[in-house]
């Protein structure tokens, strides 16, 4: 936690403080004097819900727009901008030093937070095109079944990896999801979750499938489920050629 020492805190330096507080930055005395000052003070209840929309977009934002790099620039010029009343004879050098240590603290956790979710998003899209790779390697040499109940096919590769295609399934809705299914004697396995929806949907199955098997989907509860609860909308009868 940040702190600076208690004969520090009347002379101006609290404003250098919003950063930190917008980040849960400062120990329990400190806090508890911002929190005293930000009552009285417009500019820094400003500050601080600028910083916080700042953090807060970084953190959640899907698309992670990148980030400007003048940033911790205009934070630190803003912490430089603010002029503590200085008095006579007395030795102010290391007040600013402090706060800005505290602001700079404040901002290394802001990139800090970018970077983990800049890494997940990355993360993501490097599976999310693995699996699209994987997808068109089975269809290049599979061969299709026709699905029943709904349209559709499952097409298997001679690896017996396998995609299931379905068209224009009925969207999954109120917290429920399509979840496939590899049956293979008196063994249901679960295979992959996908919502359904207009038009055509791929589905790369996360089991093999043997040489005789049935490939099925049921409507389940959000996250799947272990075993089928309902009823199969569609099914493929996967037979040796």
């Amino acid at each position: 936690m940040v702190s600076l020492t208690r004969n520090r805190m009347n002379d101006g330096s609290l404003h250098e403080l919003s950063a930190a507080y917008a980040l849960d930055a400062l120990d329990a005395g400190d806090l508890q004097a911002f929190e005293a000052h930000l009552a009285t003070c417009k500019r820094c209840r400003e500050d601080v819900t600028s910083f916080r929309a700042t953090a807060a977009r970084l953190a959640y934002d899907v698309d992670l727009p990148p980030l400007p790099e003048t940033l911790e620039h205009r934070i630190l010029d803003a912490a430089r901008a603010e002029r503590p009343n200085v008095v006579p004879l007395r030795q102010r050098i290391a007040v600013p030093a402090a706060a800005l240590s505290a602001v700079a603290a404040a901002a290394a956790v802001v990139l800090g937070i970018w970077a983990i979710h800049l890494s997940r998003s990355l993360d993501h899209e490097r599976s999310k095109r693995n699996k699209q790779e994987s997808v068109l390697t089975i269809l290049s040499d599979c061969k299709p079944t026709a699905t029943k109940g709904a349209s559709g096919s499952v097409c298997v590769a001679p690896t017996g990896k396998a995609v299931l295609i379905v068209d224009d399934l009925p969207e999954a809705s109120n917290g429920r999801t399509y979840e496939a299914w590899v049956v293979s004697g008196s063994r249901t396995e679960p295979a992959g979750l996908f919502e359904g929806g207009a038009g055509r949907h791929l589905v790369a199955l996360t089991k093999s499938i043997p040489a005789r098997a049935t490939v099925g989907v049921t409507l389940e509860k959000a996250g799947g489920s272990p075993t089928p609860t309902t009823a199969m909308v569609l099914r493929a009868e996967v037979r040796p050629s």
